[in-house]
């Protein structure tokens, strides 16, 4: 018995308690390659569309500002240029937000930490340093020439 039964009685149906994500905890959308496929195909075909739409309605305000010699005429054909415009800019930036993404799903993450630990006495730490020391200018010295 759930605290919804007198209510479903009453209403003469079934509820049924749903739990829904808590809009507080962030989870990290994570999309798959061939769903970010298929959005770059929808966005890409929604912005040719607009781009085609816009260079049609400019041939059309182009039209009525030569034939009116109206100043808003022309200003609405502007209007429409930067439209245009900043509609194929968004056409190249989806270019490069889709490559830079996939760089992202191919890119592996090589971490390499070195860590050293000495576990002795002073005395075998500046040995063991002088040792390597000398051997490193031994090491870059190629005429064998005492340093």
């Amino acid at each position: 018995m759930t605290n919804y039964d007198p209510i479903d009685k009453a209403l003469n149906i079934k509820s049924e308690i749903v739990k829904t994500p808590d809009p507080h905890v962030k989870t990290k959308d994570v999309k798959k390659p061939d769903e970010i496929g298929k959005d770059y195909d929808y966005t890409r075909g929604n912005l040719y569309s607009l781009i085609e739409k816009g260079q049609e309605a400019i041939n059309g305000i182009m039209e009525v500002a030569g034939e009116t010699a109206s100043p808003r005429a022309y200003e609405v054909a502007g209007q429409l240029i930067k439209s245009v415009a900043d509609t194929t800019d968004k056409l190249m930036d989806l270019q490069k937000k889709v490559k830079e993404v996939d760089e992202d799903n191919n890119k592996t993450t090589n971490n390499v930490t070195n860590n050293a630990l000495f576990v002795g006495s002073t005395s075998e730490l500046s040995k063991m340093l002088k040792q390597g020391i000398l051997n490193n200018k031994e090491g870059s010295n190629p005429k064998n020439e005492k340093v």
